[in-house]
């Protein structure tokens, strides 16, 4: 018993060393971070159409001799240069008299929005319409496949606007859910020309919700008092360590109320044909439901959208990247582990029922 009473201590000793160590370094890295020039970030963009063209390329090769495989690769090889060729004398002409708007070619630029409590990737957002702006013209497109459950009205009313900012310019916009888009998610999905959404997507929840604990009695049990002391009657409403007053709760519900008319508003001014007071509850519809209540214009996912694209227009997927540096990627890392780590914990336990 002793031995183990004298390991146990060794061990605290052991992990508490390690702790402080790695604080120290994470602190070290951080202040070493902040002391760099902070790095933009940069462009990425993939045509999706040699994408896919690779892809079947590569699928009807595996499907053929070795010798009609040769000849596949000699036809190729002719039909990229005849296109070479034919691009060429393309700009030529365009060069000589002007490019002609009803012969250039359309294209639908696609973006990705992932979408966490507070709308962050808004900040990549912004840079991809921004570059995208700068190029889309008449008769171009841009696809925006959504995925965000909601989070902060400030967060989401950015990222709202900056999709607005896509139609000001005269550029067709749609919005393609292929799993949620509520609340906050919705509220950008509005914006659209158009909503595409697989069947089982869950959208609406045109409502607003917040909580917030109080510790007061807590405190009170331990003789512990807090002091708060503001200026102008509703400074504060509810607080979490403070005694909560009837005035302040009516005060918190009214601004959600008011919130809330601010979201229904927004909605049928960019859907019109919606019945904001049926909808406006709260309530999520699965895709089909949906439809039904015209909050989404077609049942279809994302991929078959793309894919029908591909035979009219040139698809561009745009994704604008931060550049991160080691203590930020470090702690991505770390972040991911002890997010798996549950779920890892909960399969070994299943494992070992079976």
């Amino acid at each position: 018993m002793e031995f183990l009473t004298e390991y146990g201590l060794f061990l605290a000793k052991v992990v508490t060393l390690v702790a402080a160590f790695a604080l120290v370094l994470i602190l070290s890295l951080s202040a070493r971070q902040q002391k760099r020039p902070s790095e933009k970030g940069h462009l990425l963009v993939k045509h999706l159409n040699e994408a896919f063209d690779q892809v079947t390329q590569s699928l009807n090769n595996a499907m053929l001799s070795e010798d009609a495989q040769k000849q596949a690769e000699k036809n190729e090889k002719r039909r990229l240069k005849s296109v070479r060729k034919a691009e060429k004398a393309a700009l030529k002409r365009g060069d000589a008299e002007g490019e002609d708007s009803e012969t250039a070619e359309k294209r639908v630029f696609v973006l990705d929005f992932d979408g966490d409590v507070e709308a962050s990737a808004v900040d990549n957002l912004r840079e991809e319409i921004s570059a995208l702006l700068s190029v889309a013209g008449e008769g171009d497109e841009v696809l925006i496949r959504l995925e965000s459950a909601g989070g902060v009205v400030h967060g989401y009313g950015l990222a709202a606007s900056q999709l607005r900012r896509i139609r000001d310019h005269g550029v067709k916009l749609t919005v393609a859910v292929d799993k949620v888009a509520a609340s906050g998610g919705y509220m950008m999905a509005c914006i659209a020309d158009q909503i595409i959404a697989a069947p089982f997507a869950v959208l609406g929840s045109i409502g607003v919700a917040a909580q917030i604990p109080n510790f007061n009695r807590l405190l009170k049990s331990q003789n512990i008092d807090v002091e708060m002391h503001t200026a102008g009657e509703y400074k504060r409403t509810l607080t979490m360590l403070g005694e909560n007053t009837e005035a302040g709760r009516e005060k918190f519900l009214a601004e959600l109320e008011d919130v809330h008319e601010l979201f229904k508003a927004f909605v049928a001014e960019n859907r019109p044909k919606v019945d904001v007071a049926a909808v406006g509850t709260g309530e999520a519809w699965y895709g089909r439901r949906a439809l039904e209540r015209q909050l989404v214009d077609v049942l279809m996912t994302s991929d078959e959208y793309v894919i029908e694209k591909l035979k009219d227009f040139a698809v561009y997927e745009v994704k604008y990247e931060i550049q991160q540096g080691k203590f930020e990627q470090a702690m991505k890392r770390f972040s991911a582990l002890s997010t798996q780590w549950p779920v890892r914990q909960k399969i070994l336990a299943q494992l070992d029922r079976l």
